[in-house]
């Protein structure tokens, strides 16, 4: 009988960075199931429980986890139950979470509660919001971490987690991106009526701890685009609190210099990034895809602070007018070479050749602190 796998997602972005991983674990006999909840169940971004459904290749099980306006806690407490009665009924192998949102901490919890082996995708990254202490806490919860980069490893492993539960497999969304979109970019624009071939893209997030500032954060930002004369394509936030401060400012903005877009096509949006003349935000597409693509980016505020630099990332707050517009002038339609810190495109092969081993389903649950072999102090005061 295959081995039964569970891919966790709740937004578009997380689903584009699991599905590579979930197509070749069922190209290779693994029964894959995605439980499907979060923003993917809501129509305000664009019902993209869709997306999974569109290939046809998976089982899916939705859960609806929240309402508009619901807090992370009450969202978590929703998720614990509905995750809990499915893993009872499905008995997976393997579950499988990616990063930082609250669906992933639920469902990691659930895990380690119940000893069903969990592996945590993109692990060991800093951000310097609430979301950087979700994914540490998904670290401690999950017996796997399949990290995206070598310093993602040393941060896993400082968490006190074995070395040997540590593998390097790059971003999987990067395995999508390093190929051909399979669509031509005159598609992209006809399909979601995009006005100008000549555009940047934006997405701006809200931050959990800064929702007093929010609003005039997002109020800058936009008039700032506003002032360049140039065209953006934005790209809906995420439903965090603070969110509708964020989109207040986004149904001001005029239809002629911007494209308002819940959300797009995951392989639309790979080609739409490719040929962006700019990446502005607090994305993590604007510090990982978007450098790995050549495709300046300018990163605004803390929502990924110290998650990765490269000569296409430049850094300002979004309440700095001056420097959102000199970033336009000076880089607009520039191209550096591509960064290969989060991996080249090769994702699924490492995590095929994880699951082929037979030693990796038999690996213990039980987890034990590991002391840092880098830390010469670790032992310092023990009796």
């Amino acid at each position: 009988m295959s081995k039964k796998i569970i891919f966790v997602t709740g937004t578009r972005a997380d689903f584009g960075k699991l599905e590579p991983l979930a197509i070749a674990a069922r190209e290779n006999g693994f029964g894959v199931t995605f439980f499907v909840t979060g923003m993917h169940m809501m129509e305000q971004y664009g019902l993209t429980k869709t997306e999974v459904h569109r290939s046809g290749l998976f089982d899916v099980v939705e859960y609806i986890n929240q309402r508009q306006g619901d807090p992370q806690d009450i969202i978590l407490a929703k998720t614990v139950i509905g995750f809990s009665d499915f893993l009872k009924e499905a008995k997976p192998d393997l579950v499988i979470i990616h990063g930082d949102r609250v669906e992933a901490l639920a469902c990691a919890l659930v895990c380690a509660m119940n000893y069903v082996l969990c592996a945590h995708v993109e692990g060991g990254e800093v951000s310097g919001t609430i979301d950087e202490m979700f994914r540490h806490c998904n670290t401690k919860l999950s017996a796997v971490h399949l990290v995206s980069s070598e310093q993602a490893k040393q941060r896993v492993i400082r968490l006190g987690e074995d070395a040997g539960s540590v593998e390097v497999i790059g971003s999987p969304e990067i395995d999508i991106h390093a190929q051909p979109s399979g669509v031509a970019i005159t598609e992209v624009i006809e399909r979601y009526e995009i006005a100008s071939i000549d555009y940047g893209i934006c997405i701006f997030h809200p931050v959990t701890s800064e929702v007093a500032t929010l609003g005039a954060q997002a109020a800058s930002l936009f008039s700032s685009l506003a002032e360049t004369n140039r065209y953006f394509v934005v790209i809906l936030p995420n439903n965090d609190p603070g969110s509708e401060d964020i989109l207040q400012e986004i149904r001001r903005l005029p239809a002629a210099r911007f494209r308002v877009l819940p959300s797009l096509r995951f392989h639309y949006f790979s080609e739409l990034l490719k040929n962006a003349k700019v990446m502005i935000g607090n994305s993590s597409l604007g510090v990982r895809e978007a450098p790995f693509l050549g495709v300046p980016s300018l990163d605004l505020g803390t929502r990924q602070t110290n998650r990765a630099t490269a000569p296409s990332i430049f850094k300002a707050s979004a309440l700095d007018r001056d420097a959102i517009g000199s970033f336009v002038d000076d880089n607009w339609g520039k191209r550096f070479e591509s960064h290969l810190a989060f991996g080249a495109g090769q994702s699924r092969e490492k995590f095929l050749k994880l699951l082929l081993d037979e030693g990796f389903w038999s690996r213990p649950l039980q987890k034990y602190f590991h002391e840092d072999p880098l830390d010469d102090d670790a032992t310092v005061g023990l009796s």
